[in-house]
């Protein structure tokens, strides 16, 4: 957070919530292939704001776990 600042954090969650909405579909947990394709997406929002290399593999495991969690408060 100290190197990335509030500014920069704040473009990122916003790039990924708008991307994670767009690409998500009905079974998006249970298809290992459209899992495959939303890490991938994290990692290029990730990469494109310079997000730290070594903590990104946890970043990506936070983001998919949240989106899950968004999901399923959104279809609910």
């Amino acid at each position: 957070m100290k190197i990335l600042g509030d500014e920069v954090l704040r473009k990122i969650a916003h790039e990924l919530v708008e991307q994670i909405r767009k690409n998500v579909t009905i079974d998006w947990t249970v298809k290992e292939s459209v899992k495959a394709k939303i890490r991938v997406m994290v990692k290029r929002i990730l990469t494109k704001y310079n997000y730290p290399p070594d903590k990104q593999p946890n970043a990506v495991v936070t983001i998919l776990e949240q989106a899950e969690i968004l999901c399923a408060e959104i279809s609910s």
